[in-house]
């Protein structure tokens, strides 16, 4: 395997930005210095002007396989993430077979073992009557046990409250959570049914999927949380309302509950609706502007602790149905670093806090072992952005099987230049470089 040597890049690393050379050796990061000279014949790369970032850590995508393959698969949406940065991510159950035997787990690595570019790990679905199963779980080898308090894709909604009860008072890894109250759900689409008939239109959804019904889910997931004593982490947070449930008072490592906050929900508003219809439905809905705006200020103070995507492809076939059978999700994971490098040149986020959500915040979150930052010793996943080039978003350059982006037509003034998957050059400069595959992540809980 080969050893490179960046030079002169700008390191961005737990709050620095600091110009210096970095040496990947055995898929490592070796040194990191002012000037590192090359005594190992390793391949030399000028980063002059160029930003040196630890890999994205995505902690929520939904890559479709099994028994989705036609909207997307490991594979290519693995692909598609390196790309864009993101050399680790966290892949959902709620594909076909649904993640909830030991059997489909193991399944799933197997499959990206063998064709995933970037490093990987699943989450154990949680099912009203799977729960002997979830136990079996190594939590040094799998990132944690995904529950849906709200109904989406692949109906694993857990609704049995002693079953829901007996995960979060006994199950001693992560617990994420999908929160969204049903009964509100099925409420308002009633009262839509009755006004619109089958023709709902697509700017009913923050109505219909409403602020209410995620405070009401987030509230007692926290709720039944403090009660057990869990270690809970509510994805895709959508309300200012939901805010309040959480705070900035400890350090991340110290908090029992933790949250997320996805590209999607930062950077649309329900205006958008008008604009791009059934392409940004997804769950929790994009809801009004003064959400999104709370979102960036609680991302920016600490209550909220992640960024993240949500990437849930379809096809544009699925996506042109009506209203109730145009399916939820959006695909983002190849420009997720990309939207929030944007926030930053706008003068809307740092990019040390663009590292920090995107990076060593998973990384902390989840406990991943020897990933997340740029520190000797660690595993080299590493992304080098050039923030003068401009990346124009179109068919021809995503990457998705499903092969669209609510993104088409966006200009972004940076671009991915390199990726570096546990010290392999993955990608460079549009090619992807397939000779290894990415890793398994392991987790620091014994």
């Amino acid at each position: 395997m080969k050893n490179y040597l960046i030079k002169n890049a700008k390191i961005v690393n737990e709050g620095r930005i600091f110009e210096g050379d970095l040496l990947i050796k055995n898929q490592r990061i070796a040194k990191i210095g002012a000037e590192i000279s090359n005594d190992c014949q390793a391949t030399e790369m000028d980063a002059k002007g160029k930003y040196l970032l630890p890999g994205v850590i995505d902690d929520q995508v939904h890559f479709r396989e099994p028994g989705l393959t036609h909207k997307a698969d490991i594979y290519t949406e693995a692909k598609a993430a390196v790309a864009g940065g993101t050399t680790s991510f966290m892949e959902m159950p709620n594909t076909n077979p649904t993640t909830t035997t030991q059997e489909n787990l193991a399944a799933k690595y197997h499959v990206a073992s063998q064709t995933s570019l970037a490093n990987y790990s699943f989450f154990m679905g949680g099912a009203n009557n799977n729960y002997d199963e979830v136990m079996r779980t190594d939590l040094t080898k799998v990132c944690g046990l995904k529950i849906f308090m709200g109904s989406s894709t692949g109906n694993m909604l857990v609704d049995d409250e002693k079953a829901l009860k007996a995960y979060f008072c006994n199950f001693e890894g992560l617990i994420a959570t999908h929160c969204e109250d049903e009964q509100t759900i099925r409420a308002n689409e009633a009262l839509a049914r009755e006004k619109y008939s089958d023709l709902v239109p697509f700017y009913m959804h923050p109505i219909i999927r409403s602020e209410e019904a995620c405070y009401l889910s987030s509230s007692k997931a926290i709720e039944l949380a403090k009660q057990c004593g869990t270690r809970l982490h509510i994805l895709h947070i959508s309300t200012a309302k939901e805010l309040e449930l959480f705070t900035n008072k400890l350090p991340l490592e110290e908090k029992k509950i933790t949250s997320e906050v996805c590209v999607h929900h930062l950077w649309f508003d329900s205006e958008d609706y008008y604009i791009f219809g059934s392409r940004i439905k997804c769950n929790p809905a994009i809801k009004e502007k003064k959400n999104r705006l709370a979102l960036l200020d609680a991302l920016l103070d600490d209550r909220l602790d992640i960024i993240a995507t949500d990437h849930a492809p379809h096809t544009l076939e699925e996506k042109r149905n009506s209203y109730f059978k145009a399916p939820s999700g959006l695909p983002l994971v190849q420009h997720s670093l990309n939207m929030m490098l944007d926030f930053y040149q706008r003068g809307k986020l740092s990019i040390e806090k663009v590292v920090e959500k995107m990076s060593h915040a998973p990384a902390r979150c989840f406990q991943i072992k020897e990933r997340g930052f740029i520190r000797e010793g660690y595993f080299a996943d590493l992304v080098l952005v050039d923030m003068k080039e401009k990346n124009y978003v179109h068919k021809g350059n995503i990457h998705y099987k499903c092969a669209w982006s609510p993104l088409e037509g966006s200009i972004f003034r940076n671009t991915v230049t390199h990726t570096f998957v546990s010290g392999h050059l993955a990608y460079e400069n549009g090619e992807f470089h397939e000779a290894k595959k990415g890793e398994r992540l392991y987790f620091d809980r014994a």
